[in-house]
């Protein structure tokens, strides 16, 4: 039974790599007990680091104690938006929590450069996109996804995929609690430490397991997440 007593518990949620808000418009918590703020990503400046988009992102934040959950790079992203918010809990899907659990062909990048040669410049192309922000092929879910991929501006995503093959976390931050798929393809489970596995997960879960991060997602929040 809900303490009457209890404040809301304010939860934000921010999208993984040019995606929407709309990812989340499935994601469903009890009203009586949280409420949910969506973030969105806005164009970096110039030279901006993840660090500093993360200071920037933290601004909009405006409860005190919250609770951050981010998706595939919004994962990474929140984890930094911890140097400037105290947090009540932190819960990635889809992320990675350091450096340890990238794949290898990104480390690989890290050192070759060769992600400078993708072609972003088909930024427009959803199909194309799409292999960038969910690592996988759309196919007849051409028009369902292009909904989800709000982002289409080409120095965003050359912005965005530098930073996720440069990021320089070197420890989790302590607490987090990492849900993810047994069949993501873009962050493999192999690479993964210590998480809550969602069976028959994938990168997109966030849209295809929502019923399942629906039921656990409360107890997750206010509990210790490593039980659930």
């Amino acid at each position: 039974m809900k303490d009457p007593e209890a404040p809301l518990v304010h939860v934000y949620l921010m999208p993984g790599l040019a995606a929407s808000p709309d990812i989340f418009e499935n994601i469903r918590l009890p009203e009586d007990r949280f409420r949910i703020h969506l973030l969105e990503w806005f164009l970096p400046e110039p030279g901006m680091d993840l660090q500093e988009y993360a200071r920037r992102m933290s601004m909009q934040v405006r409860e005190a104690n919250p609770v951050l959950i981010g998706v595939s790079f919004g994962g990474m992203l929140v984890q930094e938006m911890t140097r400037f918010l105290e947090t009540r809990k932190v819960i990635i899907i889809s992320s990675v929590k350091c450096r340890r659990e990238m794949p290898r062909r990104l480390l690989v990048a890290r050192y070759t450069k060769l992600h400078k040669l993708l072609p972003t410049s088909l930024v427009n192309n959803v199909e194309v996109l799409a292999r960038y922000a969910f690592g996988e092929s759309i196919g007849k879910r051409l028009k369902l996804y292009e909904k989800y991929l709000g982002v289409r501006d080409t120095g965003y995503l050359d912005w965005a995929i530098d930073q996720i093959v440069n990021w320089t976390r070197e420890e989790p931050v302590p607490g987090l609690v990492h849900l993810h798929g047994e069949k993501d393809a873009v962050f493999p489970m192999g690479y993964i430490g210590d998480c809550i596995s969602v069976p028959g997960g994938t990168h997109t879960m966030i849209l295809h397991r929502h019923r399942w991060l629906n039921e656990r997602l409360p107890a997750i929040i206010l509990q210790d997440g490593s039980s659930i």
